[in-house]
């Protein structure tokens, strides 16, 4: 191994996707980033550009290689972090996508799913670890196959490819032009079988989806081809492709039963390992579920995972579409000026709720508000519902798996805010630790997932190894005050339950 080896990372996300190289010493470099538009045209519907989110991978990449290539850095694998759930038609023929993929956001079709519920929730909560849920890939694709001409016309001349976004990458970037997924990928997906590492067949008929549309089922650190030197420039092999949450928790270095890391991103994602056995499902938990942390070597390392589908885009949606700050990092410089909410409350349920239960027809609000609240207040109020709803998660991920974390590990862009975690310590009673380079924790754990069989490391413990602490945070509130704050919290949510469910009476006419 050469001291100037490094790893090329990709991070495609759902707000932006980016590039940096990993070296032996698991420090980051090289970073590249480019935002990605997110659209919802009505309620309940969110799409993006699958070529758009090509073509910004692809002007990431060759500027991080460029950069790399400039400080004398030799590049000898690449690892692919993703986007989960969000799926891609296109066809193999042109090699563009067919219609706006369809985000891991999308609630389209939680009706037709909730139809499907009573017959296949117990089945598939065994078997995929979750229940129908609230958005369907697949579903999505058959509907296209039956409304979309395009679609329809490209499945009938056999050119019809679909994937999720880490199947669409590796078929663009791989010289072998692979048609694959991974499980932690497919897990959210949910057709995958969990003890099986394969599709959930029946589950799929009933969807009415073709097998023949399905990619083939790899592990998040296998051999995926070589690069496409005509699109990147470079020459090496492929070696890891995983879902963003599973990489980032790579990368803040849980590994073991009992850790726990939260990843705030678009979302928060809050994951519990839970080692190599399936836990025991638990019907008042329906929204926990039981995901692939991550498979290598032929073994399946299994997490519970709870999350809040809007928290870094509520921040976006409050700075770009409301202007009420210039940005995420104000929010945060706001909040640190005070220590209350003044009473204010915010509830970031911009596309529903999952905690305590799965509601698509929750709202985000904010509450609470008087003559007497101030702007820091307001500030304070938006990053304390992300803790409690965070906190939320956690004790759903506890009751799901029999196991009680220690410290929540974080990471992703929010992680940067010291209120925010200082915040989520006292909320959640434990202590919370940010890692250093926290911010790039899925670039750094895919690179790890990528070269820990001897290309940089000689093992995942070895690499992982190479993590650091930044800061700690204890909680500084007392057990009654948390306890009062927490109450108060489920208070709120409870009320904005009650008022969905008026919505729902009034829209249905009950």
């Amino acid at each position: 191994m050469n001291s100037k080896d490094v790893i090329l990372a990709i991070d495609e996300g759902t707000s932006g996707t980016r590039a940096a190289v990993v070296d032996a010493s698991g420090h980051v470099s090289c970073m590249q980033y480019a935002t990605l538009q997110v659209n919802s045209p009505h309620a309940g519907i969110v799409e993006q550009d699958a070529n758009t989110i090509l073509d910004k991978t692809l002007h990431v990449c060759r500027s991080t290689i460029a950069q790399a290539q400039h400080n004398g850095l030799r590049i000898v694998g690449l690892g692919i972090t993703t986007q989960r759930a969000t799926a891609v038609l296109w066809d193999k023929h042109t090699g563009q996508a067919l219609v706006p993929a369809m985000v891991w956001q999308d609630t389209r079709y939680t009706a037709e799913l909730a139809c499907l519920a009573k017959d296949w929730d117990d089945r598939l909560l065994q078997t995929a670890g979750r229940p129908c849920g609230v958005r369907s890939p697949y579903l999505w694709a058959v509907h296209h196959l039956r409304d979309t001409p395009a679609v329809a016309h490209a499945f009938e001349r056999e050119s019809l490819m679909f994937g999720t976004v880490d199947t669409w990458l590796l078929w663009n970037l791989s010289e072998q032009r692979p048609h694959v997924t991974t499980p932690t990928n497919a897990v959210s997906a949910n057709a995958y079988q969990l003890a099986e590492h394969a599709y959930y067949l029946d589950w799929l008929d009933a969807l009415k989806f073709p097998h023949q549309l399905l990619p083939s089922l790899r592990q998040d650190a296998d051999d995926f081809g070589r690069t496409r030197a005509d699109l990147l420039g470079i020459d090496v092999p492929i070696l890891a492709s995983a879902g963003d949450q599973h990489a980032g928790a790579i990368g803040l270095g849980c590994l073991e039963r009992e850790q726990a890391m939260c990843v705030h991103g678009t979302g928060s994602f809050v994951d519990l390992i839970v080692g190599n056995a399936l836990p025991a499902q638990c019907v008042e938990h329906e929204t926990t579920l039981t995901m692939v942390a991550r498979r290598q070597h032929d073994v399946t390392h299994l997490s519970v995972e709870t999350f809040v589908a809007t928290t870094g885009s509520a921040l976006n949606w409050l700075c770009d579409k409301l202007n009420w700050f210039d940005d995420a990092k104000q929010i945060s410089a706001l909040a640190a000026e005070t220590d209350t909410s003044g009473g204010a409350c915010f509830l970031p349920a911009l596309t529903g709720l999952r905690v305590p239960c799965l509601e698509p027809d929750a709202r985000a609000c904010l509450s609470g508000i008087s003559m007497a609240t101030t702007r820091n207040q307001v500030a304070y109020a938006i990053l304390e519902g992300i803790a409690h709803s965070v906190a939320s998660c956690l004790e759903c991920d506890e009751a799901v798996a029999g196991l009680t974390a220690g410290e929540l590990i974080v990471g992703g862009g929010l992680s940067c805010s010291d209120v925010l975690l200082q915040i989520q310590a006292n909320l959640s009673g434990i202590p919370i630790r940010r890692m250093a380079e926290a911010d790039r924790a899925s670039l750094r754990g895919i690179a790890y997932l990528a070269g820990s069989s001897g290309l940089l490391w000689d093992s995942l413990s070895e690499a992982c190894a190479t993590s650091k602490t930044e800061t700690v945070f204890t909680p500084a509130m007392g057990a009654d005050m948390r306890s009062l704050r927490r109450a108060q919290w489920h208070a709120r949510v409870q009320s904005e339950l009650r008022h969905a469910q008026a919505r729902h009476d009034h829209s249905t006419g009950d």
